[in-house]
């Protein structure tokens, strides 16, 4: 019965294509969002993009505009 926990357990980690440690914080992605447009994070939110999980920080630009920058969960790029 333990063995077939550790198979279960191992197919479930393979199963999501990624480890747990390779997740972006909130924090992470509303730093990546400034450093891209040198502006103020006004929120940070969950959301999904092109079906995969992504941080949507909106931010205001140092020119007063307000963008959005999606940073994905699991490598921290923007998109």
């Amino acid at each position: 019965m333990k063995a077939l926990r550790i198979v279960l357990v191992a197919a479930l980690v393979a199963a999501t294509g990624l480890p747990a440690w390779a997740d972006v914080s909130r924090d992470e992605a509303a730093a990546v969002a400034q450093r891209q447009t040198g502006g103020r994070v006004l929120a940070v939110e969950r959301a999904e993009a092109g079906g995969r999980p992504a941080w949507r920080v909106k931010v205001v630009t140092p020119r007063g505009e307000v963008r959005v920058v999606l940073v994905d969960v699991a490598t921290g790029q923007p998109r």
